[in-house]
């Protein structure tokens, strides 16, 4: 049958994330997840939908694109649709031509879970390998220690602070309260917390979203920052336990991040958090013609 590709529109919203949810599971490779739609729900719905597409055979979706930032397009699969050889070709072309809406001219990039076959047609059609990313999962099938910090759910009254954070953790960060309030208005946010820690004097020094995809599924920390003012205190550590206890609280059954490679003080923070490393996963990306 055709595969058509398809924009959600923002109506379509909450039924992506529903979906982006049922494809998670521990035995299969990390792919976009729900939280990964939240998260860029900062920026708000219409902008969230435009940046969204969907792939689908019979008026079923079995892949959606998430354009995160002009030139990355991050890529989801139904079960078992990773392998499919029509939808990999049919993939493969969207991305390749401008002219069809998924990615512009110039320099662009793919993201792709492990062994999908999409990306294996673009190598040979001559795209490159990027940077890698090293991906780490936690188990939550154990209990999950105390991390030890005061910890509290930041809500409407506490968004200045936790974006505050934010801003303070990454450098060029642009993200506001009015963002945050933004993010907490979307659909994915329904089952999600966002976590701040304070040190001995009641200062918020970091801060972490979790994102669910259902009970008995892999959640998602995206992001978790430590204000620059306050790093080497091991609050990085205890912010990530503090966001697997919240998951674990939540019926997950793990949880998973991505880290650049290149941050290895990033994936030192996961790993001492009770993180073990999965893979490594790099993007595949154009050139400029």
């Amino acid at each position: 049958m055709t595969i058509e590709m398809g924009r959600p529109g923002i109506d379509g919203l909450g039924d992506v994330a529903r979906t982006l949810g049922e494809w998670q599971h521990d035995a299969e490779p990390v792919q976009v997840h729900p939280g990964d739609l939240g998260w860029f729900w900062r920026f708000g719905a219409a902008r969230t939908a435009a940046a969204t597409r969907t792939w689908s055979r019979a008026g079923k979706v079995v892949a959606v694109g998430l354009l995160d930032g002009a030139d990355l397009l991050r890529l989801a699969f139904a079960p078992h649709a990773s392998r499919d050889e029509e939808l990999a070709r049919r993939m493969a072309g969207d991305v390749s031509v401008p002219d069809r809406g998924v990615l512009p001219e110039g320099r662009v990039y793919i993201e792709a879970p492990e062994g999908a076959l999409v990306q294996d047609l673009l190598l040979k059609d001559g795209w490159a390998i990027g940077e890698p990313w090293t991906l780490l999962r936690r188990d939550l099938g154990a209990p999950v220690p105390d991390p030890g910090v005061h910890v509290e759910a930041a809500g409407p009254e506490q968004a200045h602070e936790w974006a505050a954070v934010l801003r303070a953790s990454f450098d060029g960060s642009t993200f506001t309260e009015e963002r945050w309030h933004a993010m907490a208005a979307g659909a994915p946010y329904a089952g999600a917390r966002c976590l701040l820690v304070r040190d001995e004097r009641g200062t918020a020094v970091a801060a972490v979203a979790v994102w669910q995809a259902g009970e008995g599924r892999p959640g998602l920390i995206e992001p978790m920052g430590v204000h620059r003012a306050h790093r080497g205190h091991g609050y990085g550590r205890a912010v990530t336990v503090a966001a697997a206890r919240a998951l674990q609280e939540s019926g997950a059954s793990s949880v998973i991040v991505g880290c650049p490679s290149s941050n290895t003080g990033g994936v030192a923070t996961y790993r001492s958090a009770g993180f073990e490393r999965l893979s490594e996963r790099r993007d595949v990306f154009r050139d400029a013609s």
